[in-house]
């Protein structure tokens, strides 16, 4: 993958505001590359420690099992609550 890519999904995750989310697959979308949601996956674990990874859930609200403790953890310090593990559904994005 190149610099270019990686640089254009860091950016998008950089302009998740605080107490907002997004997923894997809307960050793809926004970086202009739709349907490479387990890129931007990728992206984040290797290369997202500086990011505000914590704010990119799966596509059905929930956080990434390696990670969910930590994640559910920054999530709720900026006002994000899961319920049993989940964004609640009112709180995600409109698929349409």
């Amino acid at each position: 993958m190149d610099e270019e890519t990686v640089e254009r999904i860091r950016e998008v995750v950089r302009a998740i505001p605080p107490g907002e989310t997004s997923s894997y697959g809307e960050v793809a979308a926004r970086a202009g590359l739709p349907g490479r949601a387990r890129l931007v996956g990728r992206i984040l674990s290797e290369d997202g420690h500086d990011l505000p990874w914590h704010r990119v859930l799966r596509a059905d609200g929930t956080c990434a099992p390696q990670v969910a403790r930590e994640q559910s953890a920054r999530l709720r310090a900026e006002g994000v609550l899961l319920v049993d593990g989940r964004l609640p559904r009112r709180r995600r994005a409109d698929p349409r």
